[in-house]
């Protein structure tokens, strides 16, 4: 963080600093709403729960040298009181960003946000201290949360922007005004909060709407959605694609064992050759999208083709390949799921070498209220043209996954638990399993699968 005294933490929030807290002490940590995480000249954030309540941990922040806990009610340590500690963040949030010198970048898209975001962050590392979005920490409390571990000396911050319904963008937008802003596509996700695919674009066109002129909108050109928000930014434009014209190119793809290489292409007759380390044709889109940001800052093209060979997968839970002593290849893409990543990852499972059978262990996709059978139903379709020889479907509204497999061996069971036992009856040497499903829905098949690994691919 940015280094304050607690008046100044205290006045930027609209709080009134506690009798025992002292104002001249000087915030030189971060911030934390895990007491567990906090230190030495940090500041404790607590947030009453359904379950627990921060505030009873403000004792244990302060004794491991916290300077102050956030609080909304009264307290025995030093405390800065506020009328609710996350508006108070974002507050925070918005002065920091303010204050800092740190290029901001905003990434957004239905899919793929979190593997750019963590790819543009290794690039931006190697031009200069950086900090990103843990994960897809990238709610109302994990945006600021990250906005707020900027210090005096950092250059680079990225920030993957999530949204539910529209206005969210913007919001997240406000706290930290990105200079450039990166939209990777519109598919169909989270349609509780969106309703359709159009109301989908419109939110995630919010980003490069909100760029300035002297911005720059990273879009892709492969998806028409995202091409046609030229139209609606004030910023310079950059494109990025592989099928259709553009600024930044993917040409001559080799999908190799599923890491593809490809030759980058950039204005000006620039090229050069890369060989990704993440596995799918959707990370090639990922890794055109951190080209062009990092293009944009000047980078020359052979060094971004080179970094981004040697940038690796960084979340968890995400196209994570990894071979146990028996021999299976595993895919841990278990992290969430909808229907563009679904399909990425079993067409993904499709082009994975392997000597045995190839199975997707597939769970709900879920908040596609209406659209939910039908995109279900596309999914066993998708498996099934892919060359996938067995579906293991889990849980209730996962049926229709079976009927689009048709021709394929495919089995519909209640829970996770039936599917590790069918696949401890059907696994063999050298077969390869897909486990993907929206968040927690396939964990329990993917540990189970871990708890054998041998060496990551």
């Amino acid at each position: 963080m940015i280094p304050m005294s607690l008046a100044q933490v205290a006045a930027v929030m609209d709080g009134k600093l506690s009798e025992t807290a002292s104002p001249e002490a000087v915030v030189t940590g971060g911030v934390e709403y895990d007491s567990r995480k906090a230190g030495p000249g940090g500041l404790f954030l607590a947030i009453p729960g359904e379950k627990v309540d921060g505030h009873d941990f403000a004792a244990k922040a302060a004794a491991q040298g916290a300077l102050a806990t956030i609080a909304t009610r009264p307290i025995e340590t030093p405390a800065i009181y506020v009328d609710n500690g996350i508006d108070a963040l974002t507050k925070l949030a918005k002065h920091i960003a303010a204050a800092s010198k740190a290029r901001i970048i905003g990434v957004t898209g239905s899919n793929g946000k979190t593997s750019t975001k963590d790819l543009i962050g290794q690039l931006c590392a190697r031009l200069g201290k950086t900090v990103a979005t843990e994960g897809n920490f990238n709610n109302e409390l994990g945006h600021p949360y990250t906005v707020c571990r900027v210090e005096p000396d950092t250059e680079y911050l990225v920030l993957e922007l999530a949204a539910r319904g529209l206005g969210h963008i913007t919001q997240l937008c406000e706290i930290a005004p990105p200079e450039v802003g990166a939209v990777l596509n519109v598919g169909i996700s989270h349609l509780d909060g969106f309703g359709d695919i159009e109301t989908t674009a419109q939110a995630k066109s919010e980003l490069p709407r909100f760029l300035s002129a002297e911005g720059t909108a990273v879009l892709n050109a492969d998806d028409p959605r995202v091409a046609r928000m030229a139209e609606a930014t004030r910023a310079g434009v950059l494109t990025f694609g592989i099928e259709n014209p553009a600024d930044i190119m993917a040409v001559d793809l080799d999908p190799g064992d599923g890491r593809y290489s490809f030759t980058l292409t950039a204005p000006g007759g620039q090229s050069a050759r890369v060989k990704l380390r993440l596995y799918g044709l959707h990370h090639v889109y990922n890794a055109l999208a951190a080209a062009a940001v990092i293009w944009n800052i000047s980078a020359p093209l052979d060094v971004i083709a080179e970094w981004l060979s040697e940038s690796g997968r960084l979340s968890e839970r995400r196209m994570d390949v990894f071979t146990r002593p028996d021999g299976t290849t595993v895919i841990d893409d278990s992290y969430n799921a909808n229907p563009a990543s679904m399909g990425a990852a079993v067409r993904t499972l499709g082009q994975l070498p392997t000597e045995g059978r190839r199975i997707a262990v597939l769970g709900l996709m879920a908040d596609l209220e209406e659209q939910s059978e039908t995109c279900h139903r596309r999914l066993g379709e998708q498996a099934r043209d892919a060359g996938i020889d067995e579906v293991i479907a889990i849980g209730e509204g996962t049926e229709p996954i079976i009927e689009g497999a048709d021709g394929v061996t495919a089995t519909h069971v209640p829970d996770q638990a039936a599917a590790i036992a069918l696949l401890q009856s059907r696994l063999r040497p050298g077969d390869a399993v897909l486990v993907k499903g929206s968040r927690y829905r396939t964990w329990d098949v993917a540990d189970h699968l871990r708890a054998k690994e041998d060496t990551d691919q």
